[in-house]
Parts: structure tokens; sequence; C-alpha cells
């Protein structure tokens, strides 16, 4: 097989993961697949070669994206000159659309194919941007089960690969992830995800840590495990328990999930965990998101199924 130059760009925690998958996936089928990233931590526990660390990218939300602006145009300049130099024979982009969609027009114009592994939710907002996407990649992989017939309607080649969350391993019972946490079999246990990013830790950990502190005085949990990860800050954790990189483990031991939108809301069905997603982003980014949405919910669970599951606690609803 003639040698593969894959240039792979995560941009957040979420993609990061993914990537790692895919990484690990392409050095089975072959060592002459030579892969660079942008990407994270997981992405680095793997053969591929991270030349643009993401850690401190991943922004969320309208507003927060135009503050983090100059890092990700200075990325773009270096990446796209990459592309230029001719260096990779395949760029994949995982999710992170805002940034993702740019390197692919560049790799376009240098004559370099794009795959987008993991679809932007086009589907539920900025429906405009599916014409622009067409133009700039070759192919699309998608998730989730309706969005093929969608990006094949708006011109854009895709196949549905399935979730690779139904790829790993089985979860963990839950006497054993019980045990390998050291909690009761009796223990009511709640478990929290307040996010990936350190922007959406920071907005959402004050009111999930408080939430779970007035279920604990109300004698209504004995246990919280806080699904904590790398770079996040969680302050005056107290009445909690740190738990990092342990999500499976988790939920597994958990009897009840508070959750962000997103992955988190899949794990948590696939897990069979009774959840409420609760969420916040900054004022202004809300109103316009508001104005942009196409879709009744965020929870992916709600959009699966077409009908709410999941209660969803957004902006206002989402108090102590």
């Amino acid at each position: 097989m003639k040698s593969l130059r894959v240039l792979i760009s995560a941009g957040e925690p979420s993609g990061d993961h993914h990537g790692a998958h895919l990484a690990r996936a392409l050095g089975t089928r072959s060592a002459e697949i030579w892969i660079d990233a942008l990407g994270g931590p997981e992405l680095r526990r793997t053969a591929a070669r991270v030349r643009w660390p993401s850690d401190s990218l991943g922004a969320i939300g309208l507003v927060e994206v135009i503050t983090s602006l100059p890092a990700h145009l200075r990325l773009l300049r270096a990446m796209g000159g990459e592309l230029a130099k001719g260096k990779y024979d395949l760029l994949v982009c995982i999710d992170y659309p805002g940034f993702n969609l740019r390197l692919a027009e560049r790799a376009r114009r240098h004559g370099v194919p794009v795959l987008w592994y993991i679809a932007p939710q086009l589907w539920a907002w900025r429906a405009g941007r599916a014409a622009r996407m067409a133009r700039a990649i070759d192919r699309m992989a998608v998730i989730l089960p309706f969005e093929q017939e969608y990006f094949s309607s708006v011109g854009i080649r895709a196949v549905h690969v399935g979730h690779p969350l139904l790829d790993g391993p089985p979860p963990p019972n839950r006497a054993a992830a019980r045990a390998a946490l050291g909690i009761a079999a009796a223990d009511r246990v709640l478990a929290l995800f307040p996010g990936s990013r350190p922007a959406e830790i920071r907005r959402l950990w004050p009111r999930y840590r408080d939430a779970a502190r007035r279920l604990s005085a109300a004698g209504q949990c004995d246990s919280v495990l806080v699904a904590a990860v790398g770079g996040g800050e969680y302050p005056d954790p107290a009445g909690t328990r740190l738990v990092p990189g342990g999500a499976e483990v988790i939920l597994a031991a958990a009897d009840a999930a508070v959750v962000p939108s997103g992955t988190a809301t899949l794990e948590a069905a696939i897990a069979d965990v009774p959840m409420v997603v609760a969420y916040r982003v900054h004022p202004l980014t809300h109103r316009l998101a508001r104005r942009l949405l196409r879709v009744p919910w965020i929870s992916l669970v709600n959009l699966i199924l077409d009908r709410e599951v999941v209660p969803e606690l957004i902006q206002g609803e989402a108090t102590v």
C-alpha cells in the first residue's frame, strides 16, 4: 500500500476522543498511514503526532467564539500553510464547524481531499452552511440515523457509519462499578457531568454543585460523583467526589444524572440512567441561538426520538 499522509483536525475534547479512536483504527489498517493532528491528550496517546495542541480551544457559544478568534486565525494560517505545501493526502475534519469549514476550504483550494467525520448540526441551526460545506468536502461520515438523508438532500455525499459510543467495550455492571468506587450497594448516587470545555465547566459547575448539595441536604441522595476532565477547574467541591476520566464507571454506578446537551445525553441513555439536561450559555449567545435554532430540543436523545423524553432546563430554568 502506498503511504498515506493524513491530517486530523479535532478542536475540542469530544473530537479529540473520536479522533483518537480513528487514529488507532487507521493504524490497524496499515503501518504506512502517517497521521498529524490538531488534538489534545487522547490523540497524544496514539501514534498520531499532535502538531497543534487543542487544549485551549473548544470555544462554545457565539460570544465565546469571538473572544477566541485571534487564536483560531493563527491556527488556521499555520495549518492552511501546511496544506498548501502538499504535505497531506487527506484532511479529516471532526465536527468543530466554525474552524474546520474554513480549513476544509483551504484544503479544497490546494487539491487535498476532505472527509468530514461527525457532522455539524446544520439540521438544528445554520442550515445556510450546507451549500458552502457541499463545495468544500468530498465525503461526510455521519453518526446519527437521520443525518444521512438530511445531508444527502442538501448535496453532500453522506454515509451513516453508526455512533462511536456503540463501538466501545460494554460498561461495567452496577455492582462492579460501585465496588470500584467504594460505594455501598444501597446508596442513592447522583452523577454530575458539568461539561468538557473549560468555559462550559465554569458556567455549569457552580449550579450543578449547589443543586447536588441541596439534594444531599434534603436527604435525597447519598453520594455525588462528578465526571471531571483534565484541565477543568471545580472550585469548592465539598460534598461531591471528583472522578477523572471515569464516565462509564460513574454512569454504571449512578441512579440519576445531570448532564449538559450533547454526547453525555447519549452516554446516559445507553447506560439506562434517568437524567435531566441543564445548560447555560452567555446571555447574548442564548438570545441569538433562540433566533437561529430550528429544532424544539437540544438533547440528542429527544432529537433522535423526536419527542421530549428527557427534561431540559435551559438558561433561566437551570437554577438552584
